[in-house]
């Protein structure tokens, strides 16, 4: 197996599947999936629409920490890409809540703060996936929208992270230049 050195220019991030976002955008997906096949049709534009937004967002966490290892700028982007999708995403929930004319639950409704507290301790899809049957749409929803807005939280300090360490090292091509220069002791 390949390791990186440590003070070479390939700084791996870290596995992504310890990250509490990547968990969560795990529970997103397949709550999703759950939700669209009970309550949307198959034929509805929602229902790709919003099964592509769920797995995009997973996804370009996973290529984004993978591709920052030798492109920051590709990183960058492909976090920023998985904000987006998960943004589209939260889009789509709030319109299933306004088009039910169910309620968007926010600070000082009855069952906010108990499913606040719920998304913030849970990031396994098994936590979620018990409830499926018992939730109403209007559960369904709130609580996608609580994991969205936790995961683009996380997803935001990643990319303040990846800023900082561009601005303290450059990006790779800056720091493989470096890094010959130094092998060859110029």
């Amino acid at each position: 197996m390949i390791t990186l050195n440590p003070n070479g220019f390939l700084r791996y991030p870290g596995t992504y599947r310890e990250l509490d976002c990547y968990k969560k955008s795990v529970v997103l997906y397949d709550m999703t999936y759950w939700y669209i096949t009970r309550y949307l049709q198959a034929s509805d534009r929602t229902f790709g629409q919003m099964q592509q937004a769920a797995r995009s967002g997973k996804q370009n966490i996973v290529e984004g920490l993978e591709d920052y290892i030798t492109s920051r700028d590709t990183g960058l982007h492909l976090v920023n890409v998985a904000r987006g999708s998960l943004q589209e995403l939260r889009e789509d929930y709030e319109d299933q809540l306004r088009i039910r004319s169910l309620v968007r639950w926010t600070k000082g409704h009855e069952r906010y703060d108990g499913m606040l507290a719920y998304c913030r301790k849970h990031d396994q899809s098994e936590d979620y996936a018990r409830y499926y049957e018992q939730w109403d749409v209007e559960t369904m929803c709130n609580t996608a929208l609580t994991l969205i807005h936790q995961v683009d939280r996380g997803l935001m300090k990643i990319l303040a992270a990846m800023e900082e360490d561009f601005l303290a090292n450059g990006g790779v091509r800056e720091q493989m230049t470096a890094a010959r220069k130094q092998q060859r002791g110029f």
